[in-house]
């Protein structure tokens, strides 16, 4: 068997949101940082740093704990979705560079895809509202799961609603949460980290940015990768 025999079809692409569709990072910093105001506690980059990638009910534990004031914790979860939600729908839509370039391909392309969070429904329905891009055919946000990334429950969600092989698929992640989690499921990750650094391994690409990256080329460097190992 010749090596072009053993490359693998691609059968589906998932992406993430926060930090990879859309740069959401500052405006949960921002909303953090209004929810600790409230809770009389301090709140700095670093503490955002440690929540990258991860799940409400941890980033409210998170919260409670760096706060003097008490509060429920589903009303601290409350505080931060609200907010965002706010955020999101009263200023400009910061879009990660060259990410919808790559959606519009994949959609054109017939590729099966995905969008794969952590987030809660409301943050997500106000990203996709304003995203200028068709629906995705297939979702799974926080509320769909029950447990959150790095678990890898979503992304196997995700390719049993689409049919499809995780072990033929690409995940688009820019957390280590979340590259933990399409790794665990068993996808091909490319990593386009955001906040945090997302270290380089076997059976894993790290990009700068999405930027002047197409269809071909992602493939080709994730299916390139494979064929070293």
């Amino acid at each position: 068997m010749s090596q072009i025999d053993t490359v693998p079809q691609l059968q589906a692409v998932m992406f993430d949101m926060d930090g990879l569709l859309v740069d959401s990072e500052p405006l949960w910093f921002e909303a953090e940082s209004a929810v600790m105001a409230r809770l009389a506690g301090s709140w700095s980059p670093g503490d955002q740093d440690v929540l990258v990638g991860g799940s409400m009910e941890t980033t409210v534990a998170y919260l409670l704990s760096k706060g003097t004031r008490h509060a429920a914790p589903s009303t601290v979860a409350k505080w931060l979705v609200d907010s965002m939600v706010e955020l999101l729908t009263t200023r400009p839509l910061p879009v990660m560079p060259g990410v919808l370039e790559l959606l519009a391909e994949v959609q054109a392309a017939g590729l099966p895809h995905a969008l794969v969070t952590s987030s809660e429904p409301e943050v997500m329905d106000a990203v996709l509202a304003r995203l200028e891009y068709g629906a995705f055919p297939v979702t799974v946000c926080a509320a769909d799961v029950s447990a959150a990334k790095p678990d890898p429950e979503g992304y196997l969600l995700a390719a049993a609603k689409l049919g499809v092989d995780p072990h033929d698929c690409i995940a688009l992640e820019d957390s280590l949460n979340g590259v933990a989690a399409a790794e665990a499921a068993g996808y091909h990750t490319v990593a386009v980290p955001s906040v945090v650094a997302v270290p380089q391994r076997e059976n894993r690409v790290v990009l700068p940015t999405l930027a002047g990256v197409s269809l071909a080329k992602l493939t080709e460097l994730v299916w390139s990768q494979t064929m070293r190992q």
